[in-house]
């Protein structure tokens, strides 16, 4: 894939990951920094990083699988693996500007 090539699908991957919601929070998963790693191989495969709020939250098994699965649904994605981490621990600091004044925090 050329590097042009792979930054559209960067791009598309970006967006999917702004479709994803905590159902507790009004703010999408990228904008509130819970993705820590997007890695597009040449062949397709996507390998994705992320957090959650609170390593309990008890909706971790859907926000994961609605990830896979609108990650997996992309043209120009092979395959896609979610790797759930809490390494580094998220906080507050690791929202986007937008997401921070969504939430009242600014």
């Amino acid at each position: 894939m050329t590097p042009e090539e792979k930054l559209n699908i960067e791009e598309r991957i970006v967006e999917a990951l702004k479709t994803v919601y905590d159902p507790e929070i009004p703010v999408d998963i990228y904008n509130l920094g819970l993705i820590y790693r997007i890695d597009l191989a040449d062949d397709g495969t996507l390998d994705v990083d992320m957090t959650l709020t609170a390593p309990n939250c008890p909706a971790a098994d859907f926000i994961v699988e609605d990830v896979r699965i609108k990650l997996d649904g992309l043209k120009g994605v092979k395959e896609a693996h979610v790797n759930l981490v809490f390494e580094p621990e998220w906080d507050k600091d690791m929202m986007s500007e937008e997401a921070k004044l969504e939430l009242g925090f600014m």
